[in-house]
Order: C-alpha cells, then structure tokens, then sequence
C-alpha cells in the first residue's frame, strides 16, 4: 500500500498564504497522478487541484485558478499545494490523494487509490 501524510495546515487570516505538503512512502511515486481534495464542515468533498503523473497536466477548480499552485517533486515523494490569498470559504480539511493508474478524469475521487488523513486549514477575517 502507498501511505500519505499531510502537513502545513493552520490558521491564516484571510488573504495569507499556506504550503501545504504530502510526502509518500514507495518507489513508485514518480508514476502516480496525485491531486488535493477538501472538505468544509457539512459539505461534500471537493476536488481542488490535480497533476498528472507525467507534471504534463495540472487542473485546478475554477474557485482557486490563479490562487493556488500544485507541484511535485519525485526525489522527496511529495506533493505540495502553495495557497495563497487565502479566502473564508478555503476553511476547510485538505487531503491529498494519489492515483496508481493512469486517468483522464483528475478531478474524479475515484481516479485515486490512496488518501492522506487530512490537515486543517483555517481563515479566518
């Protein structure tokens, strides 16, 4: 199995920045598509941005276009989300997610095999 841990969530008042990071354990990770997801208290879980594993494709939901920035770096098996003009609906818990086979639907939880727990990211006004 391919293990996922988070870090880099807190509290941020709005319009600040947070790195969020996700390091993976095998030997295998620079063939995996790996994406960001969220969770707001009562709402559904929400796709928030995805690279593929080749770094040729990276997608974003519309609402953090321009804001956000996903990266990966396969020498230390981890993904990172750099946040940046954090707003009050960005609070939320953010995990990270990886996929194992190949996809053209990023943005869809079931392209991904493996999830992180989460870490929280609050802004505040």
């Amino acid at each position: 199995q391919v293990q996922l841990v988070e870090s880099g969530g807190g509290s941020v008042q709005a319009g600040g920045s947070l790195k969020l990071s996700c390091a993976a354990s095998g030997r295998t990770f620079s063939t995996y598509d790996l994406g960001w997801f969220r969770q707001a208290p009562g709402k559904e879980r929400e796709f928030v941005a995805g690279i593929r594993w080749n770094s040729f494709l990276t997608v974003y939901t519309e609402s953090v276009k321009g804001r956000f920035t996903i990266t990966r770096d396969n020498g230390k098996n981890t993904v990172y989300l750099q946040m940046n003009s954090l707003k009050l609906e960005d609070t939320a818990v953010y995990s990270c997610a990886a996929g194992t086979r190949r996809s053209s639907s990023p943005a869809a939880p079931a392209t991904y095999d493996y999830w992180g727990q989460g870490t929280q990211v609050t802004v505040s006004s």
